[in-house]
């Protein structure tokens, strides 16, 4: 089998050039400076997946999707799942869309997830190709486009909101980052190395995940809302009104609380023992 990889000169495609490489699989990429361009390797390719950016990813799709054939197969990487499979679909290929919930700094499958969004295409095909990320270790989540991506406006646009807004609120403070770091607790610790991490690395990724899928601004309307409630409980010291916002959230965890617990436990630990 072939596997083209369009963007396959980037972190993440170099990271699955690997996966199917391991896999037995011949590998070609194209890339802003390889012989092979784009349209090449869709015309080659039995699988051709595209890994590019999210701004980028329905555009280039769109500009391979008239040159694929029945046989072959057309997936993508990006965290966005509704466009993109909808570009994917004015092909006449099978098509899978594929959500790695990891960044390409991942030393193998082992342990991973991967969201599949299977849009067109026969069991044999789905089963072959999920199981090479099975075989090296990779939990596979089944969706759809529209469930992933509104899963995904919490998971990673809430989340990353979040990070974001909480670097922004100790920048306001005037609070020295290393200063904080000599008061710090173990749990205040991880809570900043998630800062840190993000802030390390591309502002695009996490622009185009906060403003390119149309579920994010309902959640972070949410948020807003919910920050709202909670300051307001905090300002006005009445014990009982904070011990029912906290009760009714422990409630809605409550199937998590203990592996919650006990994960946490195991970073503190490792923090703590470094």
């Amino acid at each position: 089998m072939l596997a083209g990889i369009i963007g396959g000169t980037g972190q993440m495609g170099r990271f699955f050039a690997g996966v199917f490489e391991t896999a037995g699989w011949e590998v070609i990429v194209s890339g802003t400076k390889t012989s092979l361009t784009n349209p090449d390797v869709a015309e080659m390719a039995d699988l051709v997946m595209v890994s590019v950016p999210i701004r980028a990813t329905v555009g280039v799709i769109r500009e391979v999707a008239p040159l694929l054939a029945e046989e072959q197969v057309f997936c993508d990487l990006t965290s966005l799942k509704v466009e993109p499979v909808r570009a994917m679909l004015s092909s006449r290929a099978e098509v899978i869309g594929l959500h790695p919930m990891f960044g390409p700094g991942a030393a193998s499958l082992r342990g991973q997830t991967i969201v599949a969004t299977p849009a067109r295409c026969g069991k044999e095909t789905l089963d072959g190709l999920l199981s090479v990320f099975r075989d090296q270790g990779a939990a596979i989540t089944l969706s759809t486009p529209e469930d992933h991506d509104r899963m995904m406006a919490v998971i990673q646009g809430l989340t990353h909101f979040g990070t974001l807004a909480k670097a922004e609120a100790i920048r306001r403070t005037g609070a020295d980052v290393a200063e904080t770091l000599l008061f710090t607790s173990p749990v205040y610790r991880i809570e900043m190395g998630l800062v840190g991490r993000l802030l390390a690395q591309d502002a695009g990724l996490y622009g185009d995940m906060l403003q390119m899928n149309p579920a994010v601004p309902g959640v972070l309307a949410a948020f807003e809302e919910a920050v709202r409630t909670l300051r307001e409980i905090v300002e006005s010291g009445d014990d009982e009104r904070f011990r029912a916002f906290f009760t009714e959230n422990a409630g809605h965890y409550a199937s998590y609380l203990a592996a919650a617990t006990e994960e946490t436990d195991d970073l503190i630990d490792h923090v703590v023992n470094r």
